[in-house]
């Protein structure tokens, strides 16, 4: 169901929550990619069934509007697309 993306930075647990056709959530990879982090991501509107059903109950634990993108990293949560507060998330811990 989740699709890992490999980098050189596995210090976070980095999960992704996206639609295969949300613009926003590709800048959101694409950041994440640029950066050499690695993470997974799963495409919900991709999904059917139960995995889908699973998907968004999983989604609705951390952000009941279940908007996209939604950013996990180390438990904590980014809805939408905002660099600053997934670099500085991912920043913590590093100094």
């Amino acid at each position: 169901m989740f699709v890992s993306i490999d980098g050189d930075n596995k210090k976070h647990n980095v999960k992704i929550f996206t639609l295969s056709t949300c613009g926003w959530c590709r800048k959101t990879k694409k950041l994440l990619k640029d950066m050499n982090i690695a993470f997974e991501y799963v495409d919900v509107d991709m999904l059917s069934g139960k995995e889908k059903r699973e998907t968004l109950k999983e989604m609705k634990q951390y952000n009941p509007k279940r908007s996209f993108p939604m950013i996990i990293i180390d438990g904590n949560v980014v809805v939408g697309y905002h660099p600053d507060d997934i670099l500085k998330l991912l920043q913590e811990g590093e100094e």
